[in-house]
């Protein structure tokens, strides 16, 4: 039975995989796809608002907040954003899978807004106030080139010279440098090649969720599968590609999509996903869990074994 323990608004819930790492579920609500950081001494947990769509489709139209200064006890902020920060976008229009960064003491938010752009808005705080600083759309589907099937699924890297990149997309992979201004593009977008997926999986490709990170000199490019879909991961050398399919890190899971993000706090690495694991839960009400993620023989990444996982 779950270990909750629920107070001020603050909660924590651990349980180990079948790994024997502990995993801890963010909140009570349900939430998903997660964009998470650590902003000084602090988690934060950007996130999708299940709890508030129809239950029928992803239809929120508001961000939720999440943070901890631990990992394990998490304070839910509440939903800090709606899509009406952005006064190009349709009042209804969906509140899909964020991305988020800091850089020069300015906190931004990369937002999908429906299925066809992706705004962005700055603040001086990572709780928000949020403001539209460009009013007007960063990616549109079609007034710029090559942005896929949907623009959505916003992650940022910034590189060790400084450059800024903005990885997202479905099916095709997307990436396009930012300006040092992090609210302009600096280039075109251009498609993510990786290499070598497995022969004898078809449903072994890019689906959506792309995430890069770096360790120990390479970039490690992951992303979802699919419909379902698997966790994976490519590396490289360079953070535009092409990268070398490597393996698994999260197998498919018993809803119809997947999406993660990984913070490196030292040397420890974490894996956030989101995942059916509360009562009434399932494609449209899913729960934001988080895990330590370790590294084998020559930077592999281990995979997390969540198939006999019990809730303590």
């Amino acid at each position: 039975m779950m270990k909750k323990i629920i107070a001020a608004g603050i909660l924590s819930s651990v349980f180990a995989s079948a790994s024997g790492l502990a995993e801890t579920l963010i909140s009570d609500r349900f939430c998903a796809d997660p964009s998470a950081h650590k902003f000084g001494d602090t988690f934060y947990v950007y996130a999708t608002n299940d709890q508030e769509n129809s239950g029928k489709y992803w239809d929120s139209t508001q961000w939720r907040l999440f943070s901890s200064k631990d990992l394990k006890s998490w304070k839910d902020e509440g939903s800090f954003l709606h899509n009406s920060v952005f006064k190009w976008a349709a009042e209804d229009a969906k509140a899909w899978a964020p991305g988020a960064f800091e850089r020069n003491g300015k906190y931004y938010f990369y937002a999908p807004v429906g299925g066809n752009q992706i705004g962005v808005a700055v603040s001086d705080n990572p709780k928000g106030p949020f403001v539209d600083p460009i009013n007007k759309p960063l990616v549109e589907k079609p007034r710029d080139k090559n942005v896929g099937d949907e623009p959505i699924d916003p992650a940022i890297f910034i590189d060790k010279d400084g450059q800024a990149y903005m990885y997202f997309g479905t099916r095709v992979p997307k990436v396009v440098p930012l300006g040092e201004n992090m609210v302009s593009l600096a280039g075109d977008i251009t498609d993510v090649v990786i290499n070598g997926y497995p022969k004898d999986d078809p449903k072994k490709k890019y689906g959506e969720a792309p995430f890069l990170h770096q360790h120990d000199g390479k970039y490690y490019f992951t992303f979802s599968t699919g419909w379902p879909g698997q966790i994976v991961y490519a590396t490289g050398d360079s953070p535009l590609g092409p990268f070398d399919y490597q393996g698994v890190i999260i197998d498919y899971l018993e809803i119809n999509t997947n999406h993660h993000a990984i913070v490196q706090d030292g040397d420890k690495n974490y894996l956030f996903y989101h995942d059916k694991v509360k009562e009434g839960g399932g494609n449209y009400r899913r729960s934001i869990l988080v895990t330590e993620m370790e590294y084998g023989e020559n930077g592999k990444i281990k995979q997390i074994d969540l198939k006999n996982r019990k809730i303590n």
